[in-house]
């Protein structure tokens, strides 16, 4: 660890403020990151994986802490909490961190902050719950329900939603993958020319970097032992974009051809936009919304890295209807704001947020915005639409929406998607990708025509 910051500290001050501010999990770990750069690789690596790894296994490290607690995680004071769930993360999930260094570091952070008198009760528990870690039991599958939330690490409202929805066996398997490591992945930018993807990929091993291809498109591969993307050559020279398959599959199956005028709703950070752009050529034009300035600003970094032109950043609410655009689009775009339950793997603060409240008015928004976009549509014209998510009421149930409601002709996805991705829902229109059931993200797809008559 770094002689002059405390790494630790650095994660507790982040879980605290992800807790109890209620900020977005990534955007805090990569604040610190931005401000402490100058911390070695090694000490980057420890933060990141303390603060993603206590958060993602917070079901399972309460727990834990539980059976040997006086004092049960849900009346701690906020901050023993989070050093005692770091601590239990390190002692089950950690094996290069010595017991005795997460036990005295725990207390030590203790004291720092101010709870001296607690040192003896956090020393307590943690020795405890070293000389019990062999003999502890979890939950079997026999407690379907508790296994899904302590050995699965999510909150009871998705365990039982996606055991009710896919069942038993298909519900580990999603919540197993939003525990694995998440890779890097990126869309080429070789515009089909063998030799610019071949010249990318031999930078990216001439940089250390190992590369493999990625499942279902031929420009998208993984990058492993990345450092930082924003010093490679290739991505701050805009020949490589940071984009998941499914983000790909997305716009693959909008059928983009040159010439053509796009509109991207909701379109930050930009991953669309560029990959639209790259399809209809300096001919085509792209049309990319987003709510706020800040949202905004990233479509209009991106752009600028990646030297494109043929697109106008608009900070506009897609869920207010532009009258000057109405029946002009060839392609609607619209990744509607969503759960957020496909991408739980590398944002797990979703998961504690989740609730059929939560979800109901999602559904307002996205319908609201969904009826918009049709109506951008020229006759003639096609509408995609995708979420992030796994949740039916956001995804099939506004297929239904979209064909009753807006009266648009689904269309079968068939001829964009490799062949292993073809089944019945595909031929009629739509695409629901799970966790660890396919490669990458959850994520949903749907295509629709707008009629001419």
């Amino acid at each position: 660890m770094s002689e002059t910051v405390n790494i630790r500290e650095l994660a507790l001050l982040a879980l605290l403020e992800m807790q109890e501010e209620g900020r977005q999990s990534h955007r805090v770990i990569r604040s610190v990151l931005d401000k402490y750069q100058y911390l070695p690789k090694q000490d980057r690596a420890f933060f990141s994986r303390l603060c993603q790894g206590t958060l993602e296994y917070r079901p399972q490290l309460d727990y834990i802490l539980n059976q040997y607690s006086s004092v049960k995680t849900t009346k701690m004071k906020p901050v023993i909490r989070e050093i005692l769930r770091m601590a239990v993360y390190q002692l089950y999930h950690m094996d290069q961190v010595p017991e005795s260094a997460a036990v005295n570091e725990a207390v030590k952070l203790a004291v720092k902050k101010g709870f001296r008198s607690l040192k003896g009760f956090v020393n307590g528990v943690l020795r405890t719950v070293i000389r019990e870690k062999k003999t502890l039991k979890f939950p079997g599958e026999e407690q379907p329900l508790l296994y899904l939330e302590v050995c699965g690490c999510m909150p009871e409202y998705l365990a039982k939603k996606w055991m009710d929805a896919y069942g038993f066996e298909t519900a580990v398997k999603i919540c197993s993958a939003f525990l694995e490591e998440k890779p890097i992945t990126v869309r080429l930018r070789d515009h089909g020319d063998p030799l610019k993807r071949k010249t990318i990929l031999e930078e990216l091993k001439d940089s250390g970097i190992a590369v493999q291809a990625a499942p279902y498109m031929e420009q998208a591969v993984i990058l492993k032992h990345v450092n930082s993307l924003a010093y490679l050559p290739a991505f701050y020279e805009g020949r490589l974009q940071v984009q998941d398959v499914s983000s790909m599959l997305a716009v693959e199956c909008a059928g983009i051809t040159p010439g053509q005028t796009i509109l991207d709703l909701c379109a930050a950070p930009g991953g669309k936009s560029i990959a639209a752009a790259d399809a209809a050529g300096e001919a085509g034009r792209v049309i990319a919304r987003d709510l706020t300035e800040y949202k905004t600003e990233l479509i209009r970094q991106n752009l600028h890295r990646c030297g494109i032109g043929n697109v106008t950043v608009e900070a506009k609410d897609a869920a207010v209807m532009d009258p000057g655009l109405e029946g002009r689009m060839d392609v609607v775009l619209a990744d509607v704001p969503c759960s957020g339950y496909g991408v739980i793997g590398r944002k797990p603060d979703i998961k504690y947020r989740a609730s059929r409240e939560n979800q109901q008015e999602l559904v307002q928004l996205q319908r609201a915005i969904l009826k918009n976009a049709a109506a951008c549509v020229r006759p003639g014209g096609v509408l995609l639409f995708s979420t992030c998510t796994i949740a039916a009421e956001e995804n099939e149930e506004n297929v239904r929406f979209i064909r009753e409601e807006l009266d648009l002709m689904p269309e079968s996805l068939d001829p964009w998607l490799p062949e292993e991705l073809r089944g019945t829902t595909t031929a009629e229109g739509y695409l629901q990708l799970l966790p660890d059931v396919h490669a990458g993200d959850g994520f949903f797809i749907a295509r629709f025509r707008k009629r001419t008559v």
